[in-house]
C-alpha cells in the first residue's frame, strides 16, 4: 500500500505542479505580480492537498513568529516538501536559490517570473554583489527571503556546514533572521519515491534580532535550529517505526 499510495501521489503532484508552471509562466508574461497570488494562495496549497492521498499531515508551530515583510527565514533543509508548503503559510516569500533551476523548462520560467533570487555560484565575487542587490529589492517589496542555511539537502539528524550566504544577508539587510525546524525528511526521504504517512511538523522559532556579531549569529542560528530539529525527529521516532528507521540508517552513514 505504501508503494501505490506513494506512486500516485507522485504522479498526481508533479502532474498538478508542470500544469501550474505552465498557467504561472503564461501569467507571469502579462502580470509578474499576479504570479504571487496565483503560486502562494492558490496553486501551492492545491498541490498540497494531495498529501492527503499518502496520509501526510502538516502541523505548522510557532505562528506567532511568522511575520509577511521584514525578514528573513531560515529553515532546516531535509526534503522538497518544504519547498512547496512553506510559501503557502508565508505568503508573499521568494527562495534564494542555484541559478540552474531556472533553466529548467517550465519549472524555471515559472520560478524567474515569480521573483526568485536566483545565485550563479560559479560567479565568485560578483554574485554576493548580486545577491545582495536582488535581497534588498525583494525586501523594499515586502517580501521575506528564504535561504537555507546550509545551502543542501541533510538527512534527518544530520547537518552540515551552515554558509556564510545568509550571514552576509543578515549583516547588510537589518532584519531579524526566523529560524526554522523540522523533520520533513522522516517523511518525504532525500532522493526517494516513497513518501511515509504521518504529522510533518514546521516550527518557526523566536526570532534572531539584528545587531549580533558573525560568530554570535551562527552559533545562536545553529542551536536552535539543530536543538529543536533533534527534539521533533525524537517525538517522530517514538510515533513511527519507520522514523526511527530512517534515523538510525543516517547514524550509519
Amino acid at each position: 500500500m505504501l508503494y501505490i499510495r506513494s506512486l500516485l501521489f507522485n504522479f498526481l503532484f508533479y502532474f498538478i505542479l508542470a500544469f501550474g508552471c505552465i498557467i504561472g509562466t503564461i501569467i507571469g508574461l502579462f502580470s509578474r505580480k499576479a504570479t504571487i497570488p496565483f503560486w502562494n494562495k492558490f496553486w501551492m496549497p492545491l498541490c498540497c492537498s494531495f498529501f492527503k492521498i499518502c496520509g501526510i499531515t502538516i502541523e505548522i508551530r510557532g505562528k506567532e513568529n511568522i511575520r509577511q515583510e521584514g525578514v528573513i527565514y531560515a529553515p532546516k533543509h531535509q526534503s522538497a516538501l518544504e519547498t512547496y508548503c512553506l510559501s503557502s503559510y508565508i505568503t508573499k516569500a521568494v527562495f534564494i536559490l542555484k541559478k540552474e533551476l531556472t533553466y529548467v523548462p517550465l519549472f524555471g520560467w515559472a520560478q524567474h517570473l515569480y521573483g526568485m533570487i536566483a545565485v550563479d555560484r560559479a560567479a565568485g565575487g560578483a554574485t554576493l554583489k548580486k545577491l545582495l542587490k536582488d535581497a534588498k529589492d525583494r525586501i523594499k517589496k515586502g517580501r521575506p527571503i528564504i535561504i537555507f542555511p546550509e545551502g543542501t539537502r541533510t538527512k534527518p539528524g544530520k547537518t552540515t556546514e551552515y554558509k556564510p550566504g545568509l550571514v552576509f544577508l543578515y549583516q547588510n539587510l537589518n532584519v531579524p533572521v526566523v529560524p526554522v525546524a523540522l523533520n520533513t525528511g522522516l517523511f518525504w526521504a532525500k532522493n526517494s519515491f516513497l513518501r511515509y504517512p504521518g504529522k510533518v511538523v514546521i516550527e518557526f522559532l523566536e526570532p534572531i534580532p539584528t545587531g549580533l556579531d558573525k560568530k554570535e549569529f551562527m552559533a545562536t542560528l545553529k542551536q536552535r535550529i539543530e536543538t529543536k530539529c533533534a527534539e521533533l525527529n525524537a517525538e517522530s521516532a517514538k510515533k513511527y517505526p519507520h522514523a526511527q528507521m530512517l534515523l538510525d540508517k543516517a547514524n550509519k552513514e
